[in-house]
């Protein structure tokens, strides 16, 4: 076993670890933060996003051992006290979601989404673009690009 230590959703928090155990397991089982969900176990799906340092990773690709140290967020931080964030109210708003399992994924990517264009503007085809990287199974996605772009203006991102 080795410990580990790293703050989650801006707690220290730590925990002992097997080295193979993935950094989205450590998330679920022994921190109770089943937001985060596994979807496919190869990395395809998106559903396991969380923002390391903040930047968007899927964390079944990494070893919880490799976040040692480090800052993470996940999608139980994103609100404030009971105050959706601007992107969850988005998503609520426009319909961003069935199900719901693929939302919290969705919405720790397009908040990566809203990072990187920052002092830019954000467009319909770039986000259905920088959405690659998360599926869903219920919906034509048009819900949750409408949700994205939604969440970006209200957040003070050029939408064009």
């Amino acid at each position: 076993m080795i410990k580990i230590s790293l703050s989650v959703n801006g707690t220290e928090r730590s925990g002992d670890v097997e080295p193979r155990t993935l950094l989205v397991d450590f998330l679920r089982t022994q921190l109770g933060l089943t937001g985060t969900h596994v979807g496919c176990d190869t990395s395809q799906c998106g559903a396991c996003t969380i923002h390391l340092n903040g930047k968007p990773v899927k964390s079944c690709t990494m070893l919880a051992v490799q976040a040692d140290g480090q800052n993470v967020k996940t999608i139980e931080g994103v609100a404030v006290g009971d105050e959706m964030h601007p992107m969850q109210a988005a998503f609520k708003e426009c319909h961003g979601l069935q199900c719901g399992f693929c939302t919290p994924g969705m919405v720790m990517s397009a908040l990566g989404i809203i990072e990187r264009h920052k002092g830019d503007h954000l467009n319909e085809a770039m986000v259905r673009h920088e959405l690659e990287g998360n599926l869903c199974r219920c919906t034509g996605y048009q819900g949750i690009v409408n949700a994205i772009l939604m969440g970006a203006k209200n957040m003070g991102v050029k939408v064009i």
